[in-house]
């Protein structure tokens, strides 16, 4: 007996170390997110992960604004050179009388180059309505944005009211369950009395188990609701969450305009997906007129200046000054098929 009891104290010393670090990892338990109404349409309007990839395309949007705006401000580079060949004199065309005879190949010699350069667009139409294109599809694609929010919201409102409303059929189950039980006992205590017959405790009973069945399936759409509020807010599917509100005349209702003409002018004016469609119809326009414009000439202005010499010491300053015009001809009529392009893309948005 002593042996046995020895045994039992050593065991559950060696089974209290063992669970000791593993009491000590173990996560402490989330807590529970009060939602109301309100804050999960603000939280998805905010926060939810398509909001927030539509905010990333806005500022995509916004970069290409500026990179279409660089092709009119200056460029400028600083470059340096160490150049050391040879080469053939007889390359260069020139035939040399014998008395310049010059060696050939020239003998290897050095020559350093360090320059600064520069250059200015003076007239680009093109780029102009590109730089206009750009900024007509950022404000589309914030339009696209202000769609994402609306549809996020919507999606969250609808999943909010589902769940309080599961919550609901719940506590009304729960209800009917409770009452079945209460005429099981009752039924019970009637048979024994001998006062009712056993159908009658037999009918309880089926009752009471319809009832348990009904709440068991309410308490499982309950949980489903509470997994679409989840997914809809970019929360874990399994995070605990406590919805404060309920389906009584404190939710509110929405500031619509009762009147048909007005509900109809309103939706014209703020639904974002119509803005979103107007403002792709205007770029595509833009952009084609854009493409259309580099057939027009294109001046710039170019120069450097810098050091030229075959030793540092030695190196002298040279400068070189250019004004440019370019007139495109053909390119083998990819711009035509580009206005083509943006003009369909423009047909497509008035459909």
């Amino acid at each position: 007996m002593v042996s046995r009891s020895r045994s039992s104290r050593l065991f559950a010393l060696v089974a209290s170390l063992v669970a000791a670090p593993l009491t000590a990892q173990a996560p402490a338990p989330t807590a529970r997110l009060a939602l109301s109404f309100a804050d999960a349409v603000r939280l998805a309007a905010g926060d939810a992960p398509v909001v927030t990839v539509a905010t990333l395309r806005t500022d995509e949007a916004d970069a290409r604004v500026r990179q279409a705006r660089s092709a009119l401000l200056p460029s400028l580079s600083v470059d340096g050179v160490w150049l050391n060949r040879t080469f053939n004199t007889q390359s260069l065309g020139i035939p040399f009388p014998p008395q310049f005879a010059l060696p050939n190949p020239v003998p290897a010699f050095n020559n350093y180059d360090a320059r600064v350069s520069a250059r200015q667009t003076l007239f680009d139409w093109s780029s102009v309505a590109h730089v206009s294109a750009a900024r007509t599809q950022a404000d589309g694609t914030r339009a696209e944005r202000g769609e994402t929010v609306e549809g996020s919201a919507l999606t969250a409102a609808g999943a909010y009211l589902r769940a309080i409303r599961a919550r609901a059929v719940v506590a009304a189950r729960q209800a009917d369950s409770s009452v079945a039980a209460e005429l099981v006992t009752l039924a019970q205590a009637r048979k024994a009395a001998g006062v009712s017959p056993a159908i009658d405790l037999t009918r309880a009973q089926a009752q009471l188990v319809t009832a348990e069945g009904l709440l068991l399936v309410a308490r499982n759409q309950l949980d489903r609701a509470q997994i679409d509020v989840s997914r809809a807010l970019g929360l874990e599917p399994n995070a605990p969450l406590t919805l404060t509100d309920s389906l009584d005349a404190s939710l509110g209702t929405a500031d619509v305009p009762a009147e048909h003409d007005a509900a109809v002018a309103a939706a014209l004016a703020n639904r974002p997906d119509l803005r979103a469609e107007l403002a792709r119809g205007a770029a595509a326009r833009q952009t084609g007129s854009a493409f259309r414009a580099e057939r027009l000439p294109r001046l710039e202005v170019a120069g450097d200046y810098g050091v030229n010499g075959l030793t540092v010491p030695s190196s002298i300053a040279t400068r070189d000054l250019t004004v440019q015009v370019s007139v495109p001809i053909l390119d083998g009529f990819r711009r035509e098929a580009r206005v083509d392009e943006q003009n369909a893309i423009a047909r497509e948005s008035q459909v």
